[in-house]
């Protein structure tokens, strides 16, 4: 399988985390948390490999690093979609 499908599927897992730990009412659906998770996996996993030199999936094999960095990505890009809304 390719790699940027794994970042996928590891969005999808973030995306889940990220909408249970934050707090609050959500305006946006599960499709898009969903979406905001994929794109907060590879901002964190870019980012991650850029300046820390970890936070990537190798040969398939996810490990909580890389399941952290996604997470936070995506928790990221959730409360900046919050704060986009009330603007």
């Amino acid at each position: 399988m390719p790699l940027w499908l794994y970042w996928i599927l590891l969005g999808l897992v973030a995306g889940t985390l990220a909408k249970f730990l934050v707090p609050g009412r959500d305006p946006s659906g599960c499709i898009i948390t969903i979406v905001l998770g994929i794109v907060g996996a590879f901002i964190g996993g870019w980012l991650g490999t850029r300046f820390f030199g970890w936070g990537t999936v190798t040969a398939g094999v996810f490990d909580f690093r890389s399941i952290g960095i996604a997470t936070a990505g995506a928790i990221v890009l959730l409360l900046l979609g919050r704060l986009i809304r009330r603007l």
